[in-house]
């Protein structure tokens, strides 16, 4: 969407406002995603100067914003998810790796909300991640349940609370497990030492509880079944590293695979009841194929 130059002056009403917020409202913007591209863009100016996007305004600031932003944004287009399911209510996709699911920091467009939207993703109190009810990791691909309406979202986000969602994942690690089943309860936060990398040497902790079992035993590695009863954030990848199983191909907190560009961690099962109709819904995901190229690679 191109966006019409515009030079607006704070009204007294936006005094204090956060600057995002307020280009967000402007003609042909339009959201709050928008307006963080134009901010990373270097496309809005406060008196003639680059602002953060959380500063707070003043009444009588003049607000610019460039022309043109449609053309000076070089994003990827976003490969489509696939369908696995989907009717008036939801929608259950395949996510391709590599795919960001919703604006952050750093990544404030091309991501899967933006497909989403295709698909009438709706619901939430953020309106950059309409219809999320929970998320998958960039490089983790498979499938997430997203919601169509309002009443959609308010009705999955209760039965995630409540733990009735079962999410499912296949994880190639490098090690031999000590048992073919397995139970790690270990609180998760954000590590104290590195903002970017969660852990269990966190001042945030918080509780988190991974299931997982043995699929395949292979000579150097095991093929993981591995089921979330919490869903923090790195939690499966966390926690596999800090029982001595770490997820191949992860470059955080796992082991690096020079022929797989990302960590191998699937989600290759979810399963729940349809909060309308009450039907029980079983949803599977066969490994993408550079995952099962790389089991191959594991079993020789």
């Amino acid at each position: 969407m191109a966006v019409l130059a515009a030079r607006v002056t704070v009204p007294p009403a936006a005094a204090g406002e956060r600057l995002d917020r307020f280009v967000a409202r402007l003609p042909g913007v339009g959201s709050r995603a928008e307006a963080e591209r134009l901010l990373v863009a270097g496309l809005v100016t406060v008196d003639g100067d680059l602002r953060p996007k959380s500063y707070r305004l003043e009444r009588g600031q003049a607000v610019e914003v460039s022309a043109g932003v449609a053309e000076q944004r070089s994003e990827a287009p976003v490969p489509e998810p696939g369908v696995a399911y989907a009717d008036e209510h939801l929608v259950v996709v395949d996510k391709p790796a590599g795919v960001v699911v919703h604006p952050g920091a750093g990544r404030p467009g091309g991501t899967l909300v933006d497909a989403l939207a295709r698909l009438g993703a709706v619901g939430g109190e953020d309106p950059e991640r309409p219809g999320i009810v929970h998320r998958l990791d960039r490089d983790t691909s498979g499938l997430m349940v997203v919601a169509r309406s309002e009443e959609a979202h308010r009705r999955l986000r209760r039965l995630v609370r409540r733990r009735k969602v079962e999410r499912g994942y296949l994880a190639l690690v490098r090690g031999r497990p000590r048992s073919r089943t397995g139970r790690i309860e270990a609180p998760i936060g954000r590590d104290r030492t590195d903002p970017t990398r969660q852990s269990l040497e966190t001042d945030t902790p918080r509780d988190a509880v991974t299931h997982f079992e043995v699929v395949e035993l292979l000579e150097r590695h095991a093929l993981l079944a591995v089921r979330l009863e919490t869903g923090r954030m790195h939690q499966i990848r966390v926690h596999l590293a800090a029982i001595g199983l770490p997820v191949v191909g992860d470059r955080v907190y796992g082991v690096s695979e020079p022929d797989l560009g990302r960590q191998f961690l699937h989600a290759a099962r979810l399963a729940f009841e349809h909060p309308f109709t009450g039907e029980q819904l079983a949803l599977e995901s066969p490994l993408p194929r550079d995952l099962a190229e790389t089991l191959e690679r594991a079993r020789r």
